[in-house]
């Protein structure tokens, strides 16, 4: 299987970040896949789903988002409209709206995807959370807070229930619900919520990992805007002191 050799090599070369050449090895992989099967077929839209990942990764936004459109067609007509592949690719595609500040787009690829997990999945499962998640952050994007707390907490409590309590996606959703109280002028419980989600990474990454130094430095700005100026600079302190361990500058 020649095809699937190179897409796992174009794999490998991306983990190492050489991505030119991982993107060669998916493009002979896509023409072999043409030949073998058509331009209609779900290998042809993975390998189009890996090349648009890359096109992300080097800034080409524009050309990532044209070419998950592709596969979402080819999704579409070979797996039909209700798949969790056709909602993985819409829920990509609205983060990616999302960044482009098309937020009224971002917001109908997420909703579809949400639909379609929902009828599939009656039960509730993670990936209608990350689904939330990033509802959640168009929200907060377009100013509305209260819409935005709201799917964050639906997202928090998704993920707790599949994927337990010390998740990583539970870190995210309570940084995230974090965030946007701060923005809401509600300190307390901002701080709270990132005292929480600081906690964790705590206890599952250790005392030095990157992230407790960012969340720190969240929990800081906080702190500062509540008047704590003295309890923001202990968490900047140890913030500069992790990262600086950790060979990390500026």
């Amino acid at each position: 299987d020649v095809a699937g050799l190179l897409m796992n090599m174009g794999s490998a070369l991306c983990k190492q970040g050489e991505l030119d050449r991982g993107m060669a090895k998916y493009e002979k992989a896509h023409a072999i896949f043409c030949r073998l099967y058509g331009e209609d077929h779900v290998e042809v839209a993975a390998v189009l789903g890996n090349m648009a990942n890359i096109l992300g990764k080097q800034g080409r936004r524009a050309e990532a988002m044209a070419m998950e459109e592709k596969v979402l067609e080819i999704k579409r007509r070979t797996l039909g409209s209700d798949h969790d592949s056709v909602a993985l690719t819409l829920h990509s595609l609205g983060i990616s709206c999302m960044d482009h500040g098309m937020l009224q787009e971002a917001l109908a690829r997420l909703e579809e995807g949400l639909g379609i997990v929902r009828r599939l999945h009656p039960e509730r499962n993670t990936q209608e959370a990350k689904i939330l998640h990033s509802i959640g952050g168009v929200y907060s994007r377009q100013g509305k807070l209260d819409s935005s707390l709201a799917m964050y907490k639906k997202a928090h409590r998704i993920f707790r229930k599949t994927l337990g309590s010390e998740s990583w996606d539970v870190v995210t959703a309570l940084g995230a619900m974090g965030l946007v109280l701060h923005k809401q002028g509600n300190v307390e419980e901002a701080t709270d919520k990132l005292n929480e989600a600081l906690a964790i990474i705590r206890r599952t990454r250790g005392d030095e990992d990157q992230n407790v130094a960012e969340f720190l430095n969240m929990v800081a700005a906080v702190r500062c805007d509540a008047g704590d100026v003295e309890g923001a600079l202990v968490c900047w302190r140890e913030a500069r002191s992790i990262f600086r361990k950790r060979g990390i500058t500026g």
